[in-house]
């Protein structure tokens, strides 16, 4: 006896076309979400790394200055400690968890269509 799959894909291979070209489209959908969530990432830790090495470049010239100057100025943390601000920012954006969301929609239609199959299978 033939598997009712078979004889579907044999007489309406159109009706698997339009199931697969659905999972293409759900699967693409939920991978853009994720990339999304990747690229942010990627440009926060970019950020981080040129904060931190504009902080070490401004800090050392502010210890140089320092250093040189008869008096202490308010400047001379200040302008350093925005940029470790600004990669204290970066840091915490770019450690953010990735959604554990992802792909969820695709498991429930892999699961369902197992399930379908399993009960096509069990009345044959």
């Amino acid at each position: 006896m033939v598997h009712p799959i078979f004889s579907v894909l044999i007489t309406k291979p159109e009706l698997v076309m339009e199931h697969v070209a659905g999972y293409a489209s759900l699967m693409r959908e939920e991978a853009s979400s994720v990339g999304k969530e990747v690229a942010k990432r990627a440009v926060a830790w970019a950020v981080t790394l040129f904060s931190l090495l504009v902080f070490l470049i401004l800090a050392g010239v502010a210890i140089m200055l320092g250093a040189t100057l008869a008096a202490f100025h308010w400047t001379l943390l200040v302008v350093p400690g925005i940029a470790l601000a600004i990669a204290a920012v970066g840091f915490s954006v770019a450690r953010r968890p990735l959604p554990e969301k992802a792909f969820t929609e695709l498991k429930h239609q892999l699961d369902a269509d197992a399930q379908a199959l399993r009960a096509v299978s069990a009345r044959s």
